[in-house]
């Protein structure tokens, strides 16, 4: 009798033994919706204290090694580090020999499809990049928001099966990005999520500063039904005085921000003159409102604000993704 054929991409996967190289947010979550689809976390990677905590939480019982250790015990490997260090992070397996012939290497950056793999590739690996569209908190919450997420896929044609199989087990939905079209897929997600944390918590901060003693309760049905709007009917969605031509209402805005937060007046500006175009655009701002808008617009430039670099200003989080000691994890 034959021995065991090798891993067939064209085949649902069998049940494969998984390695996490990066502990971060997202490593460990996706190991472990693999294990509940009947797959066997074996090992894993970490850099600083929190990771080596969160692997421990999400993969119990799971050994934590060194990245090298972790291929030569996967069959399937999780490279889930920060965009700026998966090129560097590969080269080096590649050029040390940890990278196995047919074992599946999955990315899970954004930014880059298969081509950053390529040099695992060309050692035999069978290359994947699988970009969960989710913000992950690195908690066991994160595993539930799998169901039903979409995934950025971008994979080999003889592989696209597997990866197909492999998004469906974790409970998400393949979406497929061509490889040319990596960056501007992650460009779209990062100012419809990552921009948006930034403005709710900034909304957040001048509310209290207005006296509101429940800024999230104030704007949770308010951001949930805009949400909820756009979603369903794009730019048709827009209100507010920016869609209305309300230059006067706008001023307004700028002056009090001006006064109690300085270094709000650049982003406000920004997004009410990207609002006003696309307004006048879709029909919604009439032509005859939006000459003397826009001139609000460009005279709040003049003002005193703050540069970047300002004093105060909070650096980034260590154990968010793409920061981490040292190029860690994602």
């Amino acid at each position: 009798m034959n021995p065991t054929p090798p891993f067939e991409a064209q085949d649902r996967p069998a049940r494969l033994t998984v390695g996490v190289v990066g502990a971060g947010r997202v490593g460990p979550a996706l190991a472990a919706a693999l294990q509940l689809a009947g797959h066997r976390p074996v090992a894993v990677s970490g850099v600083s204290d929190t990771s080596v905590r969160r692997a421990a939480e999400l993969l119990p019982d799971v050994p934590l090694v060194a990245p090298a250790e972790v291929l030569a015990r996967a069959d399937l490997v999780l490279l889930t580090v920060p965009d700026d260090a998966l090129a560097g992070l590969v080269s080096g397996l590649a050029e040390t020999g940890a990278v196995r012939p047919g074992q599946l290497l999955v990315h899970t950056s954004g930014r880059y499809g298969t081509a950053v793999l390529d040099p695992a590739t060309r050692a035999g690996a069978l290359p994947l990049a699988l970009h969960p569209a989710m913000t992950f908190t690195g908690t066991s919450v994160d595993v539930q928001r799998l169901a039903g997420c979409s995934f950025g896929v971008t994979s080999p044609d003889e592989l696209r099966m597997a990866a197909e199989a492999l998004v469906i087990e974790m409970g998400g939905e393949p979406e497929w990005i061509a490889e040319s079209a990596r960056p501007l897929y992650h460009a779209a997600l990062a100012i419809g999520a990552n921009h948006l944390v930034t403005l709710v918590a900034q909304s957040m901060e001048l509310l209290h500063d207005a006296g509101v003693q429940a800024p999230d309760r104030m704007l949770g049905p308010l951001l949930g039904a805009a949400l909820d709007n756009a979603l369903r009917s794009g730019d048709a969605a827009l209100t507010g005085p920016v869609a209305r031509g309300d230059a006067g209402t706008v001023a307004a805005h700028v002056t009090e921000l001006r006064r109690h937060a300085p270094q709000s007046v650049a982003g406000y500006l920004a997004m009410a003159r990207t609002t006003a175009d696309r307004a006048l655009a879709h029909g919604l701002l009439k032509p005859e409102l939006a000459e003397d808008l826009l001139e609000v617009l460009a005279d709040g430039d003049d003002g005193p604000g703050t540069t970047p670099g300002t004093p105060g200003t909070s650096g980034p989080d260590p154990d968010a993704p793409g920061h981490g000691p040292g190029g860690g994890d994602r």
